[in-house]
């Protein structure tokens, strides 16, 4: 009734999936989103399914099933809407199990769903825009939504979460994958100090048939770059390093403004090979000196 899976992950192992919420139960309407539209978005948190009878499934499948990597609350919509999603992480806490939520993150502005979902041990969270015109035209949120709040929300989860978070970017080529764009959402994922960042794209039909998947290079070349602000680096889900020269790092500083140790893992090399190059450019690249020029 309520649980999927086990399903293989190439980062998380295998997973058991908990479903909360109907299908298509969101607060989004992402243009991605590979189970189609969503009908209706709400803001509504309350009880979509008996987290009784949730557990029960859960307990009587963990007893007679072989083992699974972690119990992940995720499924046919934003298991945050359901108003007690909490005692399920709290279910699995008691059992010694590992969990993870994988939520869009619109209600982290609200500190009871920041509270409970703190008792994940692992949080992903979506970023995909970087202003309330991107968030609009990508995720086409509730009208009751918006960016800076749920950006606000993000950055107070994490000052007060002990847990690992992850961050998962979807790319859409000609809605966010130009250097600017690229600049203003690593920006804000470097605020939130990720462990690990995801970049995906359309694998399956998207809600919106426009969305295509990036070129096999740009989709290296985007891992590659969100990398760059990930505390844990998965080799599995992450392309290769880049092949360093003077000439590729100064042809990403001119897009991407990034530090040293940034551009030192891009390429795969020590951070002072990096500085060094760039202290040798400084005096007539703009670039270069902005690369080395100290962060507030």
């Amino acid at each position: 009734m309520y649980l999927f899976g086990p399903v293989p992950s190439r980062r998380y192992g295998r997973s058991l999936g908990i479903d909360l919420v109907p299908m298509k139960t969101c607060c989004y309407d992402c243009l991605f989103c590979q189970l189609g539209p969503t009908p209706a978005v709400t803001l509504e948190r309350r009880d979509y399914v008996p987290i009784p009878a949730v557990l029960r499934e859960l307990d009587a499948w963990l007893a007679h099933a072989e083992p699974v990597d972690v119990l992940t609350l995720c499924g046919s919509g934003e298991p945050t809407l359901h108003a007690h999603f909490g005692d399920v992480l709290r279910h699995i806490r008691a059992l010694g199990r590992p969990s993870l939520l994988m939520s869009n993150g619109a209600l982290l502005a609200d500190p009871a769903v920041r509270r409970d979902a703190a008792l994940a041990d692992r949080v992903k969270i979506s970023l995909h825009f970087w202003d309330e015109a991107s968030f609009r035209a990508t995720v086409r949120p509730h009208p009751g939504l918006r960016f800076e709040t749920v950006l606000e929300g993000w950055r107070a989860f994490r000052r007060g979460y002990a847990g690992k978070l992850d961050i998962e970017f979807f790319a859409l080529p000609g809605l966010n994958d130009a250097p600017d764009a690229l600049n203003r959402v690593l920006a804000i994922a470097e605020s939130l100090r990720p462990d690990t960042v995801t970049v995906n794209s359309a694998e399956r039909p998207p809600a919106d048939a426009a969305v295509r998947a990036p070129a096999p290079e740009e989709l290296a070349h985007l891992r590659r770059l969100f990398a760059t602000v990930a505390a844990e680096r998965h080799a599995t889900r992450d392309a290769a390093p880049e092949p360093y020269s003077e000439a590729a790092l100064l042809a990403l500083a001119r897009r991407h403004p990034l530090t040293p140790a940034q551009f030192a893992r891009y390429f795969g090399v020590g951070e002072e090979v990096v500085a060094e190059a760039l202290r040798r450019h400084a005096a007539d690249d703009p670039h270069a000196a902005r690369a080395l020029a100290p962060r507030p």
